[in-house]
Order: structure tokens, then C-alpha cells, then sequence
């Protein structure tokens, strides 16, 4: 397992990197934003750690940039801050940080974040059919490829997590999902973090999905409970 540090004070990013080592996970250290970006379009991580005071681009538009970016595979990120409001955790989460740890933090628990972010499976359960269809989508479980059935029948550009999240509410139209069921069926039992990391997710793949995000036609808002698909089938 790959793991970037992004962190510019040089003895907590040391003393970040012993722990990981000490696990045999493999790392790279970045000492600022665009070194990190730099490092990142090169190669592939598991994880990414990274500090949200940072000198040139700080962490928050470091995390947004990462997952703008198309991947087969995303890495997870675990953000670090030195501060503990609540806004702080709510903005990192919502330019897609999958967890946070507030300064100081001891290495053990560093690690055992590490540990529970790769537990998530982000596995969508393969059911009979190996290809879901509606009226206006066409999802390939075997290729991984979801199509949007318009006048060009384009391929959607999803990353793996909305994909699966797509897969999984085209799988059962109108099936109300709490958040906790997603984060099951997506993440699995070994999730560590902050269940309003959904909502950052369906915002992302509505964007992708909807002719009108703000007026979502086909992943809908159920208030109170979570959200659901609606859509014909073919």
C-alpha cells in the first residue's frame, strides 16, 4: 500500500512517515500543494495524508483537485488540521475528504485511521444481472462503463465510488437509502468517519448525471431519511 504525506512541517511529516514505515506501508512526502498535485499526477496512492495549512495551494483545494481528476481507482484521503471546529471538518469533508484528524494526534491513532480507511471495501455486490438499464442510463457492472442514453448515448466520466453509487441506486429505482445503508453497501462495516461525506458524493454525481443539479430529476432528496433513484426501467 502507496502513501502520500502532505505535510510541510518537516518533523511532524517525519514522524508521520516512522509510523507508516514501521506498518511496511510504502510513502512519499510532499512539503507543499503543488508538490503534492506534482507527485500525485505521477503516481498512484491508497491514501493520502494531507495537512490543511499548506504553503503555495493549501488543502482543501489540493483535496478538490485530486478528485476532479478521473482514476480508476481513488485514493482515499485523511485530512489533517490543527484546528477542531466544526466548520473546518464540514468544509474538508465537503471537497471530498473521506476522514479527519485534528493536531496533535499520537501515530498509533494516525495508523489505525490508515487501517480503517483501506477496510473500506467500496465493493458493489454483483447481483444476477450484469447490466442495469433505464430509460435514460445503462450501467455495465463488467466494464465498469455507465452510459446516459441522449442524443450521443455518452460514456459517463464517474469515478469508481460514483459509479458504484450509481450502480447501486439504478439496481433498485425507487428504493428509499438511508445514509447509513449506503455507506454499508459502499463503504462496508468498517467505516470511520462522518456520515455527511454521502452528501458530498451525491452532489458530485449528480453534477455528472442531472441536466439541472440544483433540480435533481433523477436522484432524489427524501427528507428526513436520505435519498432515493427514480428513473423507468427498460
Amino acid at each position: 500500500m502507496k502513501i502520500l504525506i502532505v505535510e510541510d512541517e518537516h518533523e511532524i511529516a517525519q514522524l508521520i512517515q516512522q509510523a507508516l514505515e514501521r506498518e511496511n506501508f510504502i510513502t512519499a512526502i510532499a512539503k507543499d500543494g503543488l508538490q503534492a498535485l506534482s507527485i500525485f499526477e505521477q503516481d498512484s496512492f491508497d491514501v493520502i495524508i494531507l495537512d490543511l495549512m499548506l504553503p503555495k495551494l493549501d488543502g482543501l483545494e489540493v483535496c478538490t483537485r485530486i478528485r476532479q481528476q478521473s482514476r480508476l481507482k481513488d485514493p482515499y484521503i485523511l485530512m489533517l488540521t490543527a484546528k477542531g471546529e466544526e466548520i473546518d471538518r464540514v468544509i474538508g469533508l465537503s471537497t471530498g475528504a473521506d476522514d479527519y484528524l485534528v493536531k496533535p494526534f499520537s501515530p498509533r491513532e494516525l495508523v489505525a485511521r490508515v487501517r480503517a480507511l483501506l477496510r473500506r471495501s467500496l465493493r458493489h455486490e454483483v447481483q444476477n444481472s450484469q447490466i442495469y438499464q433505464t430509460k435514460h442510463f445503462i450501467v455495465d457492472l463488467d466494464q465498469h462503463q455507465a452510459t446516459f442514453k441522449d442524443n450521443d448515448s455518452k460514456l459517463l466520466d464517474l469515478t469508481t465510488l460514483e459509479f458504484n453509487l450509481l450502480a447501486t441506486f439504478i439496481g433498485q429505482p425507487g428504493r428509499v437509502w438511508t445514509r447509513t445503508q449506503l455507506i454499508d453497501k459502499l463503504w462496508g462495516k468498517d467505516f470511520f468517519g462522518d456520515e455527511r461525506v454521502v452528501d458530498t458524493h451525491i452532489r458530485r454525481l449528480r453534477k455528472k448525471i442531472e441536466p439541472d443539479s440544483n433540480n435533481p430529476m433523477f436522484v432524489k432528496t427524501v427528507v428526513g431519511v436520505g435519498y432515493k433513484f427514480e428513473d423507468q426501467k427498460e
